[in-house]
């Protein structure tokens, strides 16, 4: 996760986009982060605002954050080729003032898997009345008979469907309906329940990542930058903060949330800041270590361990799920069967943060 809490706070809309990243602090993050990319970075996010009135008047802060963290998944901004979105909100807590979040494409999801190497087919695409010929009882799998292209385009659309092969052979499926996939949207998605937004816009393309995500957060090989594109998919990105503004339910209360909301703003952040307060006692004495480390001492030591693995970020997210499911650390700990977080190797920590997640939103 890109650490960029050093980013000077300007909310000011008078300032433009370019004002903002030609700022000293800025440009070096800029520079840190992304080294020789960072002009053509630049020059990406200024084009990506001047032309979204919305994303002008829009916090320069979490703009910049949204946009970094798409660079370093190496994902371009451009809205046109469907990698990612940086999407505008407003942000009630600070008075309605326009936060930007981060989105993945169903394309960019594709794009990470096939840079992983493991795949061997992976594909989405829609489907149409008559082509379900039924079910698999033994495998779970649909049967499908495609029709021709002509038919096909005069066809009503019933669904989507995601399909994977991986190198050594694996092979999954995952469909979902128009309804299933608009009761999704509209539980997961506030501004599709309030008639805008993506899925508004492009209900296509958020069907298509719907099942593709959902597929492969079930059943593929969780790379680094997968396991990161499913946590931060659809985040307001603050340094180690992640918060989900559109998946916030309406009813939702921050410092007491109704039984099975997912609370995923403040009162998540303040636990998490809480967890890592080096004053607080550790939950368990193997334990104290974890958390008792700064950010930058467990950074340092991620990055020479684990090349560049950000495990500080994750344990971050770790306990911010938890208390967003509400359930102890000693409880996880007894359902995973270890004694410390610390037993977990990194790509355990990276499955059991989307597990949570799957949770949250189940």
């Amino acid at each position: 996760m890109t650490k960029n809490n050093n980013l000077p706070a300007t909310i000011d809309p008078k300032v433009s986009i370019a004002q903002y990243m030609s700022q000293d602090v800025t440009r070096k993050m800029i520079e840190e982060t992304l080294g020789a990319r960072s002009q053509q970075f630049i020059t990406s996010v200024v084009s990506l605002v001047n032309s979204n009135h919305i994303l002008k008047e829009a916090d320069k802060k979490s703009v910049m954050s949204a946009c970094l963290l798409a660079a370093t998944l190496d994902l371009p901004i451009n809205q046109n080729l469907g990698f990612a979105y940086i999407i505008p909100y407003k942000d009630k807590n600070q008075g309605g003032t326009q936060i930007a979040q981060f989105q993945i494409g169903y394309k960019g999801f594709i794009q990470l898997a096939m840079r992983s190497g493991e795949f061997a087919k992976l594909n989405v695409t829609d489907v149409k009345e008559g082509e379900i010929k039924g079910v698999n009882r033994l495998t779970g799998d649909m049967i499908f008979e495609w029709l021709e292209d002509e038919a096909r385009e005069k066809a009503v659309t019933i669904g989507y469907v995601a399909y994977m092969e991986l190198s050594n052979g694996f092979n999954k499926q995952y469909y979902q309906s128009i309804p299933q996939l608009q009761k999704h949207g509209k539980r997961f998605s506030k501004s599709f329940r309030k008639g805008y937004g993506l899925w508004v816009d492009d209900f296509e393309s958020m069907a298509k990542k719907t099942v593709l995500k959902t597929l492969l957060s079930k059943y593929a090989p969780m790379s680094v930058a997968m396991s990161k594109a499913q946590v931060a998919d659809q985040a307001v990105v603050d340094g180690d903060r992640l918060d989900y503004p559109d998946n916030t339910p309406d009813d939702v209360v921050i410092d007491g949330s109704p039984e099975g909301s997912p609370a995923t703003q403040n009162n998540v952040n303040d636990f998490v800041a809480k967890k890592m307060n080096r004053n607080k006692p550790a939950e368990s004495v193997q334990d104290a270590q974890v958390i008792n480390e700064t950010p930058q001492d467990t950074k340092a030591k991620s990055v020479q361990d684990n090349g560049g693995f950000d495990r500080q970020w994750m344990l971050n997210t770790y306990f911010g799920m938890l208390k967003s499911l509400k359930r102890t650390h000693e409880e996880q700990k007894k359902i995973l069967g270890i004694k410390s977080i610390k037993d977990l190797s990194d790509q355990q920590l990276l499955d059991l943060i989307n597990d949570l997640k799957s949770q949250l939103q189940s």
